[in-house]
C-alpha cells in the first residue's frame, strides 16, 4: 500500500514554506519522494528549510515568491517554464492577517492586504500552475475552520478563508476534465507563529480549550498528513472537498 503515497518523480511547490504548517508540509512531501520548491517572501527562510530537507537525504530548493505579488508569482512560473519544468503539486499555504480586532475599526489597507494574499494570491498561483500541470496533478489550498465558523476579531480573515473553500470547489469542477484535482484543508487552531496571539495568551487558550474537544492546539506536523493524502494517489477520486483537521472544534 505504500505506493499510494509515493510522490517520487513529482515536483511540489509549497507557498509559505519558511515555517509553521508550510515547513511541515514541505518536509513531509519531500520525505515521500517529491522534489519540493519551498517559497515565501524571504528567500533565506525558505533556503533554511530546503537545506534541512536535503540534509535528510531528500530533494528541495528555495525560491522567493510573495504570493500577494502577481509579478513575483509570474517570475517563478516563468523561470520554471524556461527551465522546461512543470509543477505537479501546488500547496497554497501562505496567508496574511494583519489585523485582529473589531470589524468596524478595521482599516481598508488591512482588508485589501488579506484579500491580496489569501484570495487573489491563491487564485493566481493556482491559475498559473494549472495552465502547465499534467494530468494526475493536484492542488491543495490551506483554508481554516474560520471558513465555517468566523472567529471573533478575525471577520475578514474568516471571509477570505470561506472564499478559498468556494474557489477550491470552482477550480475542482473546471479542472477535473484536465485530470487535476483541487481540494482544501481546514486546520483548526495550530501552534504556529501565525497563531501566537492566541496560543501565547493563557486566557485566550483557556477559552479555546473549552471549545476544542481535544483541549489543545494542533501541531504543524499534524496538519501536513492531510495534505499528503490529498496530493497522493490515495485520494485519486477526491476533488472539490474540504478535510478538517481541528481536534473536534467544528464537531
Amino acid at each position: 500500500m505504500a505506493e499510494l503515497f509515493d510522490l517520487r518523480g513529482k515536483t511540489a511547490l509549497v507557498t509559505g514554506a519558511s515555517r509553521g504548517i508550510g515547513e511541515a508540509i514541505a518536509h513531509l512531501l519531500a520525505a515521500y519522494g517529491a522534489h519540493v520548491i519551498c517559497t515565501s517572501r524571504k528567500l533565506d527562510g525558505c533556503q533554511s528549510v530546503a537545506d534541512g530537507i536535503t540534509a535528510q537525504g531528500h530533494s528541495a530548493e528555495a525560491r522567493a515568491m510573495h504570493i500577494g505579488d502577481t509579478a513575483a508569482i509570474d517570475s517563478v512560473f516563468d523561470a520554471l517554464k524556461a527551465e522546461g519544468r512543470t509543477v505537479d503539486i501546488l500547496v497554497n499555504n501562505a496567508a496574511a492577517n494583519p489585523y485582529y480586532g473589531p470589524l468596524l475599526d478595521m482599516d481598508l489597507g488591512s482588508f485589501e492586504k488579506i484579500l491580496e494574499v489569501n484570495l487573489r494570491g491563491y487564485f493566481y498561483s493556482s491559475q498559473r500552475a494549472a495552465k502547465q500541470m499534467p494530468a494526475g496533478s493536484a492542488i491543495v489550498n490551506i483554508a481554516s475552520v474560520n471558513a465555517e465558523r468566523p472567529a471573533p476579531g478575525q471577520a475578514v480573515y474568516s471571509l477570505s478563508k470561506a472564499g478559498i473553500v468556494n474557489m477550491t470547489q470552482g477550480f475542482a469542477k473546471e479542472l477535473a476534465a484536465k485530470g487535476i484535482r483541487v481540494n482544501a484543508v481546514l486546520p483548526g487552531l495550530t501552534d504556529t507563529h501565525f497563531a501566537s496571539a492566541i496560543t501565547q495568551d493563557a486566557k485566550l487558550m483557556g477559552l479555546m480549550k473549552q471549545l476544542i474537544p481535544m483541549a489543545r492546539a494542533g501541531q504543524p506536523v499534524e496538519i501536513a498528513p492531510a495534505v499528503l493524502f490529498l496530493v497522493s494517489n490515495a485520494a485519486s477520486y477526491v476533488t472539490g472537498t474540504t478535510l478538517t483537521v481541528d481536534g473536534g472544534y467544528l464537531a
